[in-house]
């Protein structure tokens, strides 16, 4: 006995409001991933997170060069002369220099000269000798060895700086891939549905059809509306393919091989509640002043601005004039301090040199100093209109965010007022009062308002993400 008409118009019905209205995606809980799980491994194992990592050690590498600087030195001359069976001279001097921070230089050392013809100016014998050498003009604030190692200090915490910032831009791209990755995969599902309720309608569309229960106009109507889907579920397909491809570019394992993340691997069901955003700063104002503080943006900028300050320290001494003066004080014998206490400082056993040169016209310091002012000016307006183009995308990017909140709330009403409106049309359908044509475009607005929630609610987390970048706060 075959069905009645409004028995197929019943079934077709429930069919269509029990798959729509009731969409879940079946989904293994440890399948799933998650944006935290995604900055985690990002953070973790990324190449790009691996060499930020480098550019802090390499910092702190030019450190230790630096601090070279001040090592202690041990050196030693050694020279003779014989000619003609005569020993001219036999000399040994080694001798140690000690740095000092002030740009004064320690030294001590021996000296023991034999020989027939020694240079009238040399102490025959075993002498020793501790002195100091002393600038008196330029070099005496700053030298380069000073301002290599301050400059040095400045950098190390830059890199670290630097680190956070290329780290803030890394997770930002990666947020990006995923909830595009995010929104991919719930329009895909929601099509596949969509696909297999009209395979379903189609065949009971056929089968009243045969029954002679519908027109065969009803048949290609089913049809046409299945072939759409098809067309649109094939699209969505390779979406949410060429989605995750692009976000396996940010998924490596410990090993630092790539990692192509499979398609059986998907968002967490609950991937739009909104209460994952709660450990999140997203107050506008808060968000300004920590920006404003904290930003790595900014603060690399201040490590800038100071070993630029500590180049221009170094760059006024080439304005000064060169005037070194080096003393020791000398005595008989390998050890140096024997009558250190018993000779005035100028009275007996002592050697002393002074050296004095200044360029005339002093051009290459003027513009050399004049170069660094200019360089600490041009970094200073860069560093405002920095801070004025983060305080812009802070403001752009919570103004959208805001939105995007009001327009969820908006779009979720919209959808719910299209499931009501495709129920009414069911059911007049089911009193053969409407007919498939306008079940399917009822259908049709119901999954447009759909497809538009999805990526209304991903494009909500990316942005609540870009408001946390522009901040500097993913790290």
């Amino acid at each position: 006995m075959r069905p009645p008409m409004k028995t197929i118009a019943i079934q077709l019905g429930l069919l269509l409001v029990t798959a729509l209205f009731n969409v879940s995606f079946a989904q293994d809980s440890t399948r799933t991933l998650s944006g935290e799980q995604v900055l985690e491994i990002v953070r973790k194992y990324h190449p790009v997170a691996r060499q930020a990592r480098i550019h802090v050690d390499k910092a702190q590498a030019d450190l230790l060069i630096a601090r070279g600087g001040f090592d202690p030195v041990l050196g030693a001359y050694v020279a003779r002369k014989r000619f003609g069976g005569v020993d001219y001279y036999n000399r040994t001097s080694p001798e140690i220099t000690i740095p000092t921070w002030y740009g004064i230089e320690v030294h001590t050392g021996i000296d023991n000269y034999t020989g027939e013809r020694l240079d009238p100016t040399m102490s025959k014998g075993q002498s020793s000798f501790i002195g100091a050498s002393i600038p008196l003009a330029k070099d005496l604030l700053m030298d380069k060895r000073r301002a290599y190692l301050k400059q040095a200090r400045i950098f190390t915490s830059m890199a670290e700086t630097e680190q956070q910032l290329f780290v803030n831009d890394l997770l930002m791209d990666a947020m990006d891939a995923y909830w595009g990755w995010v929104s991919s995969y719930n329009l895909y599902q929601v099509m596949r549905t969509a696909v297999a309720i009209n395979v379903e309608r189609l065949d009971l569309v056929r089968r009243a059809f045969n029954n002679g229960e519908r027109a065969a106009i009803d048949t290609v109507e089913a049809l046409a509306q299945l072939q759409s889907f098809q067309y649109q579920e094939a699209q969505y397909r390779i979406q949410f393919t060429n989605a995750g491809l692009t976000l396996s570019g940010f998924l490596w394992t410990d090993s630092g091989s790539p990692y192509n993340l499979p398609e059986n691997i998907v968002p967490p069901t609950a991937w739009d509640d909104q209460r994952l955003l709660a450990t999140m700063e997203l107050d506008l104002n808060a968000l300004l002043t920590i920006a404003e503080n904290s930003h790595p943006a900014l603060r690399v900028y201040d490590f800038k601005l100071r070993a630029l300050d500590i180049d221009k320290k170094l760059k006024f001494q080439e304005l000064l004039p060169k005037a070194d003066f080096r003393y020791n004080h000398l005595s008989k014998g390998y050890n140096a301090f024997s009558n250190i206490s018993e000779s005035a400082f100028l009275g007996n056993n002592y050697q002393y040199g002074f050296k004095f040169e200044i360029p005339l016209r002093l051009s290459a310091g003027r513009g050399a100093y004049k170069m660094a002012g200019l360089k600490i000016m041009e970094t200073r307006l860069d560093q405002v209109q920095k801070q004025l183009d983060l305080q812009l995308k802070i403001r752009k990017y919570h103004n959208e965010f805001s939105v995007l909140k009001e327009q969820i709330g908006l779009q979720t009403l919209n959808y719910g007022n299209y499931q009501r409106l495709l129920e009414a049309e069911q059911t007049l359908f089911g009193n053969g009062e409407s007919s498939l044509f306008l079940i399917n475009s009822r259908e049709n607005k119901v999954l447009e308002a759909q497809q538009k929630l999805i990526e209304l609610k991903a494009k909500f987390f990316k942005t609540a993400f870009a408001v946390q970048w522009t901040a500097g706060l993913l790290n």
